[in-house]
Protein backbone atom coordinates (compact mmCIF):
# COMPACT_ATOMS: atom_id res chain seq x y z
CA UNK A 1 0.00 0.00 0.00
CA UNK A 2 1.04 3.43 -1.20
CA UNK A 3 1.60 6.11 2.03
CA UNK A 4 0.70 9.52 1.83
CA UNK A 5 1.31 12.63 3.79
CA UNK A 6 -1.94 14.44 5.13
CA UNK A 7 -0.92 18.17 4.22
CA UNK A 8 1.68 19.73 5.99
CA UNK A 9 1.53 18.45 9.00
CA UNK A 10 3.77 15.30 8.38
CA UNK A 11 1.04 12.72 9.60
CA UNK A 12 2.14 9.93 7.32
CA UNK A 13 -0.93 7.12 6.39
CA UNK A 14 -2.33 4.76 4.04
CA UNK A 15 -3.50 5.84 1.12
CA UNK A 16 -6.98 4.23 2.03
CA UNK A 17 -7.93 4.17 5.47
CA UNK A 18 -10.65 2.57 6.89
CA UNK A 19 -14.06 3.90 8.39
CA UNK A 20 -15.11 1.82 11.32
CA UNK A 21 -18.19 3.39 12.10
CA UNK A 22 -20.45 0.91 10.01
CA UNK A 23 -19.42 -1.65 12.34
CA UNK A 24 -21.17 -0.55 14.87
CA UNK A 25 -23.36 2.12 13.95
CA UNK A 26 -25.69 3.76 10.98
CA UNK A 27 -26.01 1.39 8.63
CA UNK A 28 -28.10 -1.45 10.17
CA UNK A 29 -27.28 -3.71 12.81
CA UNK A 30 -23.28 -3.94 14.82
CA UNK A 31 -21.23 -6.81 13.50
CA UNK A 32 -20.28 -9.16 15.93
CA UNK A 33 -17.33 -8.53 18.17
CA UNK A 34 -15.10 -11.13 17.00
CA UNK A 35 -15.57 -10.19 12.97
CA UNK A 36 -15.22 -6.43 13.63
CA UNK A 37 -11.65 -7.45 14.67
CA UNK A 38 -10.51 -9.47 12.20
CA UNK A 39 -12.15 -7.24 9.67
CA UNK A 40 -9.88 -4.06 11.29
CA UNK A 41 -6.62 -7.10 11.56
CA UNK A 42 -7.35 -7.93 7.85
CA UNK A 43 -7.21 -4.43 6.99
CA UNK A 44 -3.88 -3.78 8.60
CA UNK A 45 -2.51 -7.04 7.34
CA UNK A 46 -3.46 -5.61 3.64
CA UNK A 47 -1.26 -2.14 4.08
CA UNK A 48 -4.10 0.02 5.54
CA UNK A 49 -2.41 1.97 8.53
CA UNK A 50 -5.23 4.48 8.83
CA UNK A 51 -8.33 3.86 11.02
CA UNK A 52 -11.07 6.14 11.72
CA UNK A 53 -13.23 6.49 14.68
CA UNK A 54 -15.70 8.51 17.03
CA UNK A 55 -17.17 8.54 20.37
CA UNK A 56 -20.45 8.85 18.74
CA UNK A 57 -20.54 5.86 17.01
CA UNK A 58 -22.23 3.03 19.19
CA UNK A 59 -21.82 5.48 20.76
CA UNK A 60 -18.48 4.47 22.68
CA UNK A 61 -18.62 0.31 21.09
CA UNK A 62 -16.67 1.67 18.18
CA UNK A 63 -14.00 3.29 19.87
CA UNK A 64 -13.78 0.18 22.09
CA UNK A 65 -13.53 -2.62 18.99
CA UNK A 66 -11.10 -0.45 17.74
CA UNK A 67 -9.17 -0.32 20.53
CA UNK A 68 -9.02 -3.79 21.23
CA UNK A 69 -8.58 -4.80 17.54
CA UNK A 70 -5.29 -2.67 17.15
CA UNK A 71 -4.09 -3.18 20.28
CA UNK A 72 -1.19 -5.65 19.31
CA UNK A 73 -0.63 -2.84 16.69
CA UNK A 74 -0.87 0.19 18.33
CA UNK A 75 2.58 1.48 17.05
CA UNK A 76 2.24 0.64 13.52
CA UNK A 77 -1.17 2.68 12.78
CA UNK A 78 -2.74 6.28 13.29
CA UNK A 79 -6.06 6.61 14.96
CA UNK A 80 -8.37 9.04 14.20
CA UNK A 81 -11.13 9.78 16.49
CA UNK A 82 -13.61 12.68 17.04
CA UNK A 83 -15.37 15.11 20.23
CA UNK A 84 -18.34 17.13 19.39
CA UNK A 85 -21.52 15.60 20.43
CA UNK A 86 -23.28 16.06 23.93
CA UNK A 87 -23.11 12.97 25.96
CA UNK A 88 -21.59 11.21 22.82
CA UNK A 89 -25.17 10.99 20.64
CA UNK A 90 -25.71 12.85 17.86
CA UNK A 91 -29.54 13.29 18.27
CA UNK A 92 -28.91 15.43 21.60
CA UNK A 93 -26.79 18.69 19.26
CA UNK A 94 -23.25 19.69 19.55
CA UNK A 95 -20.91 20.53 22.16
CA UNK A 96 -17.26 21.49 22.15
CA UNK A 97 -16.66 23.41 25.59
CA UNK A 98 -13.04 22.95 26.18
CA UNK A 99 -13.82 21.13 29.25
CA UNK A 100 -16.17 18.75 27.44
CA UNK A 101 -13.30 18.18 25.08
CA UNK A 102 -10.65 17.42 27.73
CA UNK A 103 -13.41 14.56 28.99
CA UNK A 104 -13.50 13.34 25.96
CA UNK A 105 -9.73 12.66 25.26
CA UNK A 106 -9.32 10.83 28.13
CA UNK A 107 -12.34 8.57 28.40
CA UNK A 108 -11.52 7.79 24.31
CA UNK A 109 -7.98 7.29 25.22
CA UNK A 110 -9.62 4.48 27.93
CA UNK A 111 -11.65 3.10 25.22
CA UNK A 112 -9.10 2.62 22.57
CA UNK A 113 -6.55 1.47 25.06
CA UNK A 114 -4.09 3.92 23.95
CA UNK A 115 -1.83 6.57 25.29
CA UNK A 116 -2.52 9.28 22.60
CA UNK A 117 -4.95 10.10 19.86
CA UNK A 118 -3.14 10.62 16.52
CA UNK A 119 -5.73 12.57 15.31
CA UNK A 120 -8.85 14.36 16.79
CA UNK A 121 -11.22 15.52 15.02
CA UNK A 122 -13.93 18.31 16.04
CA UNK A 123 -17.26 16.21 14.96
CA UNK A 124 -18.97 19.22 13.67
CA UNK A 125 -18.79 23.11 14.24
CA UNK A 126 -20.32 23.95 17.48
CA UNK A 127 -21.81 27.35 16.84
CA UNK A 128 -22.12 28.44 20.66
CA UNK A 129 -18.13 28.37 21.10
CA UNK A 130 -15.29 30.01 19.41
CA UNK A 131 -13.40 27.92 17.00
CA UNK A 132 -10.54 29.67 19.21
CA UNK A 133 -11.57 27.97 22.22
CA UNK A 134 -11.83 24.69 20.67
CA UNK A 135 -8.23 24.94 18.92
CA UNK A 136 -6.86 26.02 21.86
CA UNK A 137 -8.35 23.16 23.81
CA UNK A 138 -6.64 20.59 21.83
CA UNK A 139 -3.73 22.45 21.41
CA UNK A 140 -3.33 21.95 25.25
CA UNK A 141 -4.09 18.01 24.67
CA UNK A 142 -1.37 18.12 22.54
CA UNK A 143 1.28 20.08 24.69
CA UNK A 144 0.39 16.86 27.43
CA UNK A 145 0.96 14.40 24.57
CA UNK A 146 -2.70 13.08 24.90
CA UNK A 147 -3.01 14.21 20.98
CA UNK A 148 -0.78 14.58 18.19
CA UNK A 149 -2.58 15.81 15.42
CA UNK A 150 -5.88 18.43 15.54
CA UNK A 151 -8.58 17.58 12.76
CA UNK A 152 -12.06 19.18 11.85
CA UNK A 153 -15.10 17.36 9.99
CA UNK A 154 -17.52 19.49 8.01
CA UNK A 155 -16.29 22.90 8.66
CA UNK A 156 -16.10 25.59 6.44
CA UNK A 157 -13.72 28.07 4.99
CA UNK A 158 -14.04 30.49 7.70
CA UNK A 159 -13.84 27.93 10.92
CA UNK A 160 -11.12 26.14 9.28
CA UNK A 161 -9.01 29.18 9.13
CA UNK A 162 -9.80 30.92 12.62
CA UNK A 163 -8.95 27.32 13.86
CA UNK A 164 -5.85 26.76 12.11
CA UNK A 165 -4.34 30.31 13.15
CA UNK A 166 -4.83 28.90 16.52
CA UNK A 167 -3.43 25.41 15.79
CA UNK A 168 -2.45 24.16 13.09
CA UNK A 169 -5.52 22.00 11.20
CA UNK A 170 -4.04 18.52 9.88
CA UNK A 171 -6.68 17.18 7.89
CA UNK A 172 -9.96 18.23 7.22
CA UNK A 173 -12.67 15.17 6.97
CA UNK A 174 -15.94 15.61 5.01
CA UNK A 175 -17.59 13.99 2.53
CA UNK A 176 -16.65 14.12 -0.86
CA UNK A 177 -17.27 11.85 -3.83
CA UNK A 178 -18.41 11.42 -7.41
CA UNK A 179 -21.56 12.30 -6.58
CA UNK A 180 -21.07 14.94 -3.99
CA UNK A 181 -18.27 17.39 -5.31
CA UNK A 182 -19.14 20.61 -3.58
CA UNK A 183 -15.73 20.43 -1.64
CA UNK A 184 -14.32 21.42 -4.97
CA UNK A 185 -15.82 25.33 -4.79
CA UNK A 186 -14.20 26.41 -1.95
CA UNK A 187 -12.64 24.17 0.41
CA UNK A 188 -10.09 22.30 -1.76
CA UNK A 189 -8.28 25.54 -2.75
CA UNK A 190 -8.19 26.75 1.12
CA UNK A 191 -6.87 23.26 1.82
CA UNK A 192 -4.20 23.54 -0.51
CA UNK A 193 -3.74 27.16 0.32
CA UNK A 194 -3.26 26.09 4.06
CA UNK A 195 -1.74 22.69 3.92
CA UNK A 196 -4.26 21.01 5.24
CA UNK A 197 -4.99 17.41 4.38
CA UNK A 198 -8.56 15.71 3.19
CA UNK A 199 -9.83 12.60 4.17
CA UNK A 200 -13.18 12.05 2.31
CA UNK A 201 -15.97 10.33 4.12
CA UNK A 202 -18.78 8.24 2.32
CA UNK A 203 -16.12 8.10 -0.68
CA UNK A 204 -18.38 5.71 -2.36
CA UNK A 205 -21.88 7.69 -1.67
CA UNK A 206 -22.70 5.56 1.22
CA UNK A 207 -22.81 2.29 -1.18
CA UNK A 208 -24.08 3.76 -4.10
CA UNK A 209 -20.89 4.09 -5.91
CA UNK A 210 -20.08 0.39 -5.88
CA UNK A 211 -23.29 -0.74 -8.51
CA UNK A 212 -25.02 -2.75 -6.21
CA UNK A 213 -27.86 -0.58 -5.25
CA UNK A 214 -30.54 0.34 -7.20
CA UNK A 215 -34.03 1.36 -7.11
CA UNK A 216 -35.63 -1.54 -5.42
CA UNK A 217 -33.12 -2.26 -2.86
CA UNK A 218 -34.01 -1.93 0.95
CA UNK A 219 -32.43 -1.07 4.05
CA UNK A 220 -32.52 -2.39 7.49
CA UNK A 221 -34.83 -0.07 9.63
CA UNK A 222 -32.00 1.04 11.46
CA UNK A 223 -29.74 2.42 8.58
CA UNK A 224 -30.41 6.02 8.23
CA UNK A 225 -30.40 5.76 4.51
CA UNK A 226 -33.92 5.44 5.05
CA UNK A 227 -33.84 9.31 6.35
CA UNK A 228 -31.62 10.66 3.38
CA UNK A 229 -33.38 12.06 0.26
CA UNK A 230 -30.85 11.05 -1.90
CA UNK A 231 -31.64 7.22 -1.16
CA UNK A 232 -35.56 7.84 -1.72
CA UNK A 233 -36.32 4.98 -4.64
CA UNK A 234 -36.80 8.03 -7.04
CA UNK A 235 -33.86 9.76 -6.62
CA UNK A 236 -31.84 6.45 -7.12
CA UNK A 237 -33.39 5.61 -10.26
CA UNK A 238 -32.00 8.53 -11.51
CA UNK A 239 -28.80 8.61 -10.28
CA UNK A 240 -28.52 5.31 -11.91
CA UNK A 241 -26.75 6.88 -14.52
CA UNK A 242 -23.47 7.74 -12.65
CA UNK A 243 -23.21 4.54 -12.02
CA UNK A 244 -23.91 3.19 -15.66
CA UNK A 245 -21.03 5.87 -16.27
CA UNK A 246 -18.34 4.33 -13.90
CA UNK A 247 -19.38 0.84 -15.85
CA UNK A 248 -17.09 2.18 -18.95
CA UNK A 249 -14.06 2.59 -16.92
CA UNK A 250 -13.83 -0.35 -14.78
CA UNK A 251 -14.81 -2.12 -18.18
CA UNK A 252 -11.15 -0.83 -19.62
CA UNK A 253 -9.21 -1.05 -16.31
CA UNK A 254 -10.70 -4.47 -15.60
CA UNK A 255 -11.65 -2.87 -12.23
CA UNK A 256 -15.14 -2.29 -10.09
CA UNK A 257 -16.91 0.90 -10.29
CA UNK A 258 -16.15 0.98 -6.88
CA UNK A 259 -12.43 1.31 -7.39
CA UNK A 260 -12.23 3.63 -10.04
CA UNK A 261 -14.87 6.06 -7.81
CA UNK A 262 -11.60 5.31 -5.42
CA UNK A 263 -8.79 6.09 -8.22
CA UNK A 264 -10.58 8.95 -8.92
CA UNK A 265 -10.51 10.32 -5.72
CA UNK A 266 -7.17 9.80 -5.08
CA UNK A 267 -6.00 11.47 -8.20
CA UNK A 268 -7.63 14.91 -7.16
CA UNK A 269 -4.80 15.61 -5.01
CA UNK A 270 -1.74 13.53 -3.74
CA UNK A 271 -2.78 15.11 0.08
CA UNK A 272 -6.56 13.37 -0.28
CA UNK A 273 -6.63 10.00 1.57
CA UNK A 274 -10.54 8.33 1.03
CA UNK A 275 -12.05 5.70 3.89
CA UNK A 276 -14.34 3.70 2.53
CA UNK A 277 -16.05 1.73 5.27
CA UNK A 278 -17.28 -2.19 5.15
CA UNK A 279 -18.76 -4.83 7.06
CA UNK A 280 -17.25 -7.65 4.53
CA UNK A 281 -14.00 -8.49 3.77
CA UNK A 282 -14.24 -9.01 -0.14
CA UNK A 283 -15.21 -5.19 0.24
CA UNK A 284 -12.41 -4.23 2.33
CA UNK A 285 -9.62 -6.32 -0.50
CA UNK A 286 -11.50 -4.20 -3.94
CA UNK A 287 -11.60 -1.06 -1.82
CA UNK A 288 -7.51 -1.47 -1.44
CA UNK A 289 -6.93 -2.67 -4.56
CA UNK A 290 -8.08 1.18 -5.46
CA UNK A 291 -5.13 2.42 -4.28
CA UNK A 292 -2.79 0.16 -7.43
CA UNK A 293 -5.71 1.47 -10.26
CA UNK A 294 -4.06 4.39 -12.03
CA UNK A 295 -6.28 6.70 -14.08
CA UNK A 296 -4.01 8.44 -16.66
CA UNK A 297 -4.93 12.15 -18.07
CA UNK A 298 -6.95 10.90 -20.88
CA UNK A 299 -8.93 8.68 -18.11
CA UNK A 300 -9.71 11.31 -16.17
CA UNK A 301 -10.92 13.34 -18.85
CA UNK A 302 -13.26 11.41 -20.11
CA UNK A 303 -14.85 10.86 -16.49
CA UNK A 304 -14.80 14.34 -16.09
CA UNK A 305 -16.41 15.50 -19.70
CA UNK A 306 -19.13 11.78 -18.78
CA UNK A 307 -19.55 13.91 -15.09
CA UNK A 308 -19.94 17.17 -16.53
CA UNK A 309 -23.86 15.79 -18.52
CA UNK A 310 -25.09 14.07 -15.31
CA UNK A 311 -27.28 16.02 -12.56
CA UNK A 312 -27.31 14.51 -9.13
CA UNK A 313 -30.96 13.67 -7.67
CA UNK A 314 -31.84 14.60 -3.84
CA UNK A 315 -30.03 16.23 -1.20
CA UNK A 316 -27.29 14.22 1.03
CA UNK A 317 -28.54 14.70 4.17
CA UNK A 318 -31.89 15.28 5.82
CA UNK A 319 -32.71 19.14 6.57
CA UNK A 320 -32.17 18.89 10.65
CA UNK A 321 -28.37 17.28 9.67
CA UNK A 322 -27.73 19.54 6.65
CA UNK A 323 -27.63 22.43 8.91
CA UNK A 324 -24.98 21.31 11.47
CA UNK A 325 -22.24 21.15 8.62
CA UNK A 326 -20.07 23.31 6.53
CA UNK A 327 -20.36 26.06 9.28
Amino acid sequence: MQKRKLGKSGLEVSAIGLGCMGLSFGYGPAVEKDAGIALIRAAFEKGVTFFDTAEAYGPFKNEELLGEALAPIRDQVVIATKFGFKNGVPSEGVDSRPERIREVADASLKRLKTDRIDLFYQHRVDPSVPMEDVAGAVKELIAQGKVRHFGLSEAGVESIGRAHAVQPVAALQSEYSMWWREPEDEILPTLEELGIGFVPFSPLGKGFLTGKIDESTTFDKTDFRNIVPRFSAEARKANQALVDLLGKPAARKRATPAQVALAWLLAQRPWIVPIPGTTKLHRLEENIGAAKLSLGTDDLKKIEDALSQITIEGERYPAHLQKLVGR
